[in-house]
Protein backbone atom coordinates (compact mmCIF):
# COMPACT_ATOMS: atom_id res chain seq x y z
CA UNK A 1 0.00 0.00 0.00
CA UNK A 2 1.34 3.41 -1.00
CA UNK A 3 0.68 7.17 0.27
CA UNK A 4 0.06 5.75 3.55
CA UNK A 5 1.42 9.50 5.01
CA UNK A 6 -0.42 11.77 3.13
CA UNK A 7 -0.15 13.71 5.72
CA UNK A 8 3.21 14.31 7.24
CA UNK A 9 3.97 14.06 10.52
CA UNK A 10 0.50 11.93 11.25
CA UNK A 11 0.83 8.43 12.38
CA UNK A 12 -1.13 5.35 10.22
CA UNK A 13 -1.96 2.08 11.48
CA UNK A 14 -2.95 -0.87 10.22
CA UNK A 15 -6.26 -2.70 12.06
CA UNK A 16 -8.13 -5.69 12.64
CA UNK A 17 -11.22 -6.21 13.42
CA UNK A 18 -11.86 -10.06 14.12
CA UNK A 19 -13.83 -12.47 16.28
CA UNK A 20 -11.48 -14.57 18.90
CA UNK A 21 -12.18 -18.82 19.80
CA UNK A 22 -11.95 -19.46 22.84
CA UNK A 23 -8.31 -20.50 24.42
CA UNK A 24 -8.89 -24.83 24.02
CA UNK A 25 -9.94 -24.60 19.97
CA UNK A 26 -7.48 -21.58 19.45
CA UNK A 27 -4.99 -24.43 19.96
CA UNK A 28 -6.37 -26.98 18.48
CA UNK A 29 -6.16 -25.02 15.39
CA UNK A 30 -3.11 -24.27 16.09
CA UNK A 31 -1.81 -27.72 15.93
CA UNK A 32 -3.09 -28.00 12.71
CA UNK A 33 -1.22 -24.80 11.52
CA UNK A 34 1.99 -26.44 12.77
CA UNK A 35 1.13 -29.73 11.52
CA UNK A 36 0.63 -28.37 7.81
CA UNK A 37 3.73 -25.82 8.62
CA UNK A 38 6.14 -28.99 8.94
CA UNK A 39 4.18 -31.24 6.40
CA UNK A 40 4.43 -28.42 3.87
CA UNK A 41 7.24 -26.79 4.79
CA UNK A 42 5.20 -22.98 5.23
CA UNK A 43 6.59 -21.50 8.08
CA UNK A 44 4.00 -18.39 7.56
CA UNK A 45 0.91 -21.53 8.68
CA UNK A 46 2.42 -20.80 11.94
CA UNK A 47 2.56 -17.23 12.58
CA UNK A 48 -1.04 -15.64 12.73
CA UNK A 49 -3.06 -16.77 15.36
CA UNK A 50 -6.78 -18.19 14.56
CA UNK A 51 -8.95 -15.72 14.52
CA UNK A 52 -12.21 -14.60 11.94
CA UNK A 53 -11.46 -11.33 10.07
CA UNK A 54 -14.53 -9.37 9.96
CA UNK A 55 -12.82 -6.22 8.55
CA UNK A 56 -9.28 -4.62 7.93
CA UNK A 57 -8.20 -1.00 7.12
CA UNK A 58 -5.31 1.67 7.73
CA UNK A 59 -6.39 4.61 9.43
CA UNK A 60 -4.52 7.42 11.35
CA UNK A 61 -3.97 7.48 14.79
CA UNK A 62 -5.89 10.39 15.44
CA UNK A 63 -9.27 8.86 14.43
CA UNK A 64 -8.80 5.60 16.50
CA UNK A 65 -11.01 7.14 19.57
CA UNK A 66 -14.10 8.23 17.24
CA UNK A 67 -13.27 4.49 16.10
CA UNK A 68 -13.30 2.57 19.74
CA UNK A 69 -16.62 4.53 20.38
CA UNK A 70 -18.09 3.70 17.42
CA UNK A 71 -17.46 -0.41 17.31
CA UNK A 72 -18.58 -0.15 20.89
CA UNK A 73 -21.96 1.09 19.96
CA UNK A 74 -22.39 -1.41 17.09
CA UNK A 75 -21.27 -4.14 19.98
CA UNK A 76 -23.66 -3.04 22.44
CA UNK A 77 -27.17 -3.27 20.32
CA UNK A 78 -25.40 -6.94 19.21
CA UNK A 79 -26.07 -10.33 20.16
CA UNK A 80 -23.51 -13.13 21.23
CA UNK A 81 -22.82 -15.25 18.56
CA UNK A 82 -22.68 -19.16 18.11
CA UNK A 83 -20.19 -20.07 15.78
CA UNK A 84 -19.82 -23.53 13.90
CA UNK A 85 -16.57 -24.62 12.29
CA UNK A 86 -16.91 -27.80 9.98
CA UNK A 87 -13.92 -29.25 7.59
CA UNK A 88 -12.25 -27.36 5.12
CA UNK A 89 -12.10 -25.06 2.46
CA UNK A 90 -9.76 -22.97 0.08
CA UNK A 91 -9.21 -20.44 -2.63
CA UNK A 92 -7.30 -22.21 -5.71
CA UNK A 93 -4.04 -22.03 -5.70
CA UNK A 94 -3.60 -20.09 -2.56
CA UNK A 95 -4.80 -20.33 0.60
CA UNK A 96 -6.29 -23.37 2.48
CA UNK A 97 -9.10 -22.48 5.33
CA UNK A 98 -11.53 -23.59 8.13
CA UNK A 99 -14.90 -23.67 6.80
CA UNK A 100 -17.42 -21.86 9.24
CA UNK A 101 -20.58 -23.08 8.87
CA UNK A 102 -22.69 -20.53 11.11
CA UNK A 103 -22.36 -17.79 8.16
CA UNK A 104 -25.32 -15.55 8.87
CA UNK A 105 -24.70 -14.15 12.35
CA UNK A 106 -21.38 -13.11 11.46
CA UNK A 107 -22.37 -11.52 7.98
CA UNK A 108 -25.51 -9.60 9.81
CA UNK A 109 -22.59 -8.31 12.09
CA UNK A 110 -20.08 -6.94 9.24
CA UNK A 111 -22.90 -5.21 7.73
CA UNK A 112 -23.95 -3.52 10.85
CA UNK A 113 -19.76 -2.82 11.68
CA UNK A 114 -19.63 -1.42 7.57
CA UNK A 115 -23.07 0.90 8.04
CA UNK A 116 -22.04 2.23 11.06
CA UNK A 117 -18.33 2.61 10.97
CA UNK A 118 -17.23 2.51 7.33
CA UNK A 119 -16.24 6.30 7.09
CA UNK A 120 -14.22 6.01 10.15
CA UNK A 121 -12.29 3.35 8.15
CA UNK A 122 -11.40 4.93 5.37
CA UNK A 123 -8.08 6.42 5.24
CA UNK A 124 -8.50 8.06 1.73
CA UNK A 125 -9.85 7.24 -1.71
CA UNK A 126 -6.55 4.82 -2.00
CA UNK A 127 -7.15 2.91 1.12
CA UNK A 128 -10.68 1.70 1.97
CA UNK A 129 -11.59 -0.79 4.26
CA UNK A 130 -12.01 -4.23 3.37
CA UNK A 131 -14.94 -6.12 4.57
CA UNK A 132 -15.43 -9.66 4.82
CA UNK A 133 -18.28 -10.95 3.92
CA UNK A 134 -17.40 -14.53 3.73
CA UNK A 135 -16.25 -15.75 7.51
CA UNK A 136 -13.31 -18.49 7.79
CA UNK A 137 -10.16 -19.25 9.31
CA UNK A 138 -6.81 -19.22 7.43
CA UNK A 139 -4.95 -22.42 8.21
CA UNK A 140 -1.96 -21.75 5.61
CA UNK A 141 -2.08 -18.38 3.09
CA UNK A 142 0.29 -17.40 0.20
CA UNK A 143 1.04 -20.78 -1.06
CA UNK A 144 3.25 -21.91 -4.12
CA UNK A 145 1.23 -23.66 -6.33
CA UNK A 146 2.78 -26.86 -5.15
CA UNK A 147 2.47 -26.75 -1.62
CA UNK A 148 -1.46 -25.71 -2.33
CA UNK A 149 -1.94 -28.46 -4.66
CA UNK A 150 -0.57 -31.17 -2.24
CA UNK A 151 -1.82 -29.53 0.75
CA UNK A 152 -5.50 -29.32 -0.66
CA UNK A 153 -5.22 -32.83 -1.93
CA UNK A 154 -4.37 -34.25 1.74
CA UNK A 155 -7.19 -31.17 3.76
CA UNK A 156 -9.97 -31.52 1.53
CA UNK A 157 -10.53 -35.20 2.75
CA UNK A 158 -9.85 -33.85 6.20
CA UNK A 159 -12.34 -33.38 8.78
CA UNK A 160 -12.29 -30.93 11.53
CA UNK A 161 -14.89 -29.67 14.42
CA UNK A 162 -15.42 -26.97 16.77
CA UNK A 163 -17.66 -24.23 17.73
CA UNK A 164 -17.39 -21.32 20.20
CA UNK A 165 -19.61 -18.40 21.74
CA UNK A 166 -18.54 -15.25 19.92
CA UNK A 167 -19.42 -12.89 23.02
CA UNK A 168 -17.27 -9.93 21.91
CA UNK A 169 -15.25 -8.66 19.15
CA UNK A 170 -11.61 -7.60 19.08
CA UNK A 171 -9.64 -4.65 17.18
CA UNK A 172 -6.35 -5.38 17.09
CA UNK A 173 -3.44 -2.72 15.05
CA UNK A 174 -0.26 -2.34 14.22
CA UNK A 175 1.62 0.57 12.95
CA UNK A 176 1.92 0.62 8.95
CA UNK A 177 4.78 -1.25 7.65
CA UNK A 178 5.17 -3.65 10.32
CA UNK A 179 4.39 -7.62 11.63
CA UNK A 180 3.00 -8.10 15.35
CA UNK A 181 -0.64 -6.70 15.76
CA UNK A 182 -1.53 -5.66 19.23
CA UNK A 183 -4.84 -5.44 21.14
CA UNK A 184 -6.47 -1.95 20.89
CA UNK A 185 -10.16 -2.61 22.70
CA UNK A 186 -12.02 -5.69 23.32
CA UNK A 187 -15.91 -4.99 22.75
CA UNK A 188 -18.25 -7.08 24.52
CA UNK A 189 -22.11 -8.27 22.69
CA UNK A 190 -24.48 -6.77 24.73
CA UNK A 191 -27.22 -6.83 23.05
CA UNK A 192 -29.10 -4.03 24.30
CA UNK A 193 -32.70 -2.26 22.16
CA UNK A 194 -31.17 -0.31 19.91
CA UNK A 195 -33.01 2.91 21.52
CA UNK A 196 -30.31 2.74 23.97
CA UNK A 197 -27.57 3.14 21.82
CA UNK A 198 -28.98 5.06 18.63
CA UNK A 199 -27.82 8.58 20.37
CA UNK A 200 -24.22 7.28 20.31
CA UNK A 201 -24.26 6.69 16.22
CA UNK A 202 -23.34 10.82 15.93
CA UNK A 203 -20.44 11.12 18.72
Amino acid sequence: MKNFNSIPGYKVNEYLLVLNPHQELRNKIMQVKKQFSDTYKNESAVFGKPHIALANFVQYSMQEERLINRLNTVAMGFHPIKVELKDYGSFPSHTIYINITSKVPIQSLVMQVRSQAQPLMKLNSDHKPHFMMEPYIIIARKLQLGQYEKGWLEYSHKQFTGRFIADGMLLLKRPAGELKYQIVQRFEFQNLPVTTTQGALFA
